[in-house]
């Protein structure tokens, strides 16, 4: 059976998260996409250390669809480079697997999913 992978990104707001993730699910390359709202950031960027208010988002997915995934996530992501790291899953209950795999099977077959 092919291993779920857990995806991490952030988002400037939830309503962009929530679209966003709702395109991916729909385009069934992500089972289940979770936000997360009211986080605070401190990063360094463009060698500048910056403060900011963001959102979580981890969405629910399948090894084999990783770079799928990110490809859409990168279409669809507002800012020039969003954060995707990729979280291999060790071991997953049977149940929640077979969910996670069986909402995602068709989308080897689909493109990314549309603006």
């Amino acid at each position: 059976m092919e291993r779920p992978l857990l995806v991490y990104t952030t988002f400037p707001d939830a309503e962009t998260a929530l679209a966003v993730g709702e395109a991916l699910v729909r385009a069934r390359l992500a089972a289940c996409v979770n936000v997360l709202p009211g986080m605070r950031s401190v990063y360094a960027w463009n060698g500048v250390v910056a403060h900011g208010t963001e959102v979580v988002a981890i969405l629910k997915t399948r090894a084999g669809l990783k770079d799928a995934l990110a490809a859409a996530l990168k279409a669809g992501h507002p800012y020039a480079t969003p954060i995707i790291l990729h979280i291999d899953v060790a071991d997953a209950d049977a149940g929640t697997a077979a969910w996670l795999l069986a909402e995602t099977q068709a989308a080897e077959t689909q493109g990314p999913p549309a603006g």
